[in-house]
């Protein structure tokens, strides 16, 4: 059986639970223990999938298909372990199945309540697969005293409770502000915050203190003090120039022993950090730098990118260089020459998105990128956008669009290019959609095989002929134009088993130009970075020769 350990945080958000968390469970994997991290949301969304960027940040899909925070994409690129779709719950998700089963008549007439029916709906989530691990790390989303997340610090109180003694330990992340005017950290909103934990019932036994300064003896043995916790489990976190840093630090200041100790393993099996040492010699050797341009929709918010922006780094450190990404608005092409902006980079990256807005702009970064001889690594919107570039300029299609345009303003405009996607094959059965369907949880959404070219340069990169992607798409290119357009040298190198679904395109006469249908990023790590972004990076370092 798994020992459970509950993550919350307090005074601010944004202090990096998902990191610590991740963090925390590479460094128990590293003594030898297995681990599943999960997310507990509190917002009323059933998923964050019909969430704007700008108001959530990236959707990290799972394997199966699930929709989730991006935290959850932290857990994956620090532990390897894949993340399921039983390890990102919400509030809106909870409810939905306490309604679902009242609707049903399974609670046999009783008056539904947060306590105890929503509550124990959170603590079966809480269980599920707890014989197949050793430790089980649960983050809560948000910070204590919000009061979308009180039925999820009840759960997890009565949770421990439900528990033999020893079982489950509690890690609270705080923020200790450092005062300039007074040369000091001050330890009062740690106090209150944990004073707010300890008013609901939670005792935390390790504290996670974020701090820009060293934490002194004296303020160190006052939080353990006023907070009730051991001197030894107040743990600081500093900021870092790498979030790969993280574990190597987190093991410095002692906060996988503090929680071996709360659980009382001892003694503890020693960690072997090779492969984190390893990890943060690649990010501080470096054999020199290269420039990517991402040309994206979102770009006010790296977040919406995060697992793009950190699939470079992994790229850059399978080559041992350092990957200087900039963020480069789509829109600005709608109106200028694409030429001033994009001149200089080594490589240029088209991410996905939904919607019309940028998307002139992004078939403009592919035109420079094709005519220009720039590695080009097209993702998702990014693939079908050089598709139609290359129908357009190259294939004399010139009204070459999306589906997804036409839809958006009410009428037909373009030849559709790419189309909407209204039925593929997911295992043995056949998915079936229409264009008026609900958003949430209706698109193509997890791992699908593909099939590619022998003798392809994705072929060569993947060193075979069969892999398998994530995806989360609802519109594709129309294989009813791979004739007309292969004539022209764009060859449609990777496909779906059945044929049907272009998965990969690549220009025959370019140096380095891909497209994708599905996203790679989500399946690189640092110390096990995704092939296509090592051969990305491998190809801006040979372009940036000829700069």
């Amino acid at each position: 059986m798994a020992r459970f350990v509950f993550i919350t945080g307090g005074v601010v958000s944004s202090l990096g639970k998902g990191l610590a968390s991740a963090a925390l469970g590479s460094l128990l994997q590293a003594r030898g223990f297995s681990v599943r991290l999960r997310k507990l949301d509190p917002y009323l969304n059933v998923d964050p999938g019909t969430m704007s960027p700008f108001e959530h940040g990236e959707v990290f899909v799972t394997d199966d298909g699930a929709e989730t925070d991006l935290d959850l994409g932290h857990y994956e690129r620090f532990t390897g372990v894949a993340a399921r779709n039983t390890d990102s719950v919400s509030s809106g998700r909870v409810y939905s199945t306490v309604l679902e089963k009242e609707r049903r008549g399974d609670y046999l007439g009783k008056t539904i309540q947060v306590i105890p029916h929503v509550t124990n709906e959170i603590k079966d989530f809480i269980s599920i697969g707890e014989d197949e691990v050793d430790f089980m790390l649960c983050e809560i989303g948000g910070t204590v005293g919000d009061i979308e997340a009180l039925p999820f610090f009840e759960a997890i109180r009565q949770y421990s409770q439900d528990k033999p003694r020893g079982e489950c330990i509690f890690m609270h992340l705080t923020l200790l502000p450092y005062l300039a005017a007074s040369g000091e950290l001050k330890t009062k909103p740690t106090q209150h915050s944990v004073k707010e934990l300890r008013s609901i019932g939670i005792a935390p036994d390790v504290l996670v203190c974020r701090s820009e300064h060293p934490i002194p003896e004296k303020e160190r043995e006052k939080i353990g003090l006023f907070c009730n916790v051991r001197k030894e489990s107040v743990i600081a976190a500093y900021d870092l120039n790498s979030i790969y840093e993280a574990p190597l630090a987190y093991h410095r200041e002692g906060l996988d022993q503090a929680v071996l100790d709360a659980f009382g393993i001892s003694p503890a099996p020693k960690p072997d950090l090779t492969v984190w040492e390893d990890v943060a010699d690649r990010i501080h050797n470096t054999d020199g730098e290269v420039n990517i341009a991402i040309v994206g929709k979102y770009v006010q918010l790296e977040d919406a990118y995060k697992s793009i922006k950190e699939a470079l780094t992994h790229g850059g450190m399978a080559n041992r260089v350092k990957v200087n990404v900039e963020w480069v608005d789509a829109e600005i092409f709608d109106t200028e020459d694409a030429a001033p902006y994009l001149e200089g980079f080594h490589a240029i990256l088209v991410p996905g998105g939904f919607g019309e807005r940028g998307t002139e702009g992004k078939i403009k970064a592919a035109e420079f990128a094709r005519t220009r001889k720039v590695p080009y690594l097209g993702i998702c919107l990014g693939m079908q956008m050089a598709v139609i570039e290359a129908a357009r300029n190259v294939a004399k299609l010139a009204d070459a669009g999306s589906e997804e345009f036409d839809h958006e303003l009410g009428k037909k405009r373009f030849t559709p290019v790419v189309y909407h996607l209204k039925e593929w094959v997911q295992g043995n059965h056949k998915v079936e959609r229409k264009v008026g369907d609900d958003k949430g949880g209706t698109m193509r959404l997890g791992a699908y095989d593909a099939t590619l070219l022998e003798g392809s340069k994705v072929a060569g990169i993947y060193d075979s002929t069969h892999i398998e992607e994530r995806h989360r798409h609802r519109y594709e290119v129309d294989v009813k134009y791979r004739e007309k357009l292969e004539a022209c040298g764009l060859s449609f190198s990777g496909m779906s088993p059945d044929g049907r679904l272009p998965e990969i395109v690549e220009w025959k006469d370019h140096p380095w130009f891909i497209g994708v249908q599905f996203h790679p990023e989500l399946k690189s790590k640092p110390f096990a970075p995704h092939p296509l972004f090592a051969d990305f990076v491998r190809a801006a370092i040979e372009s940036s020769r000829l700069v």
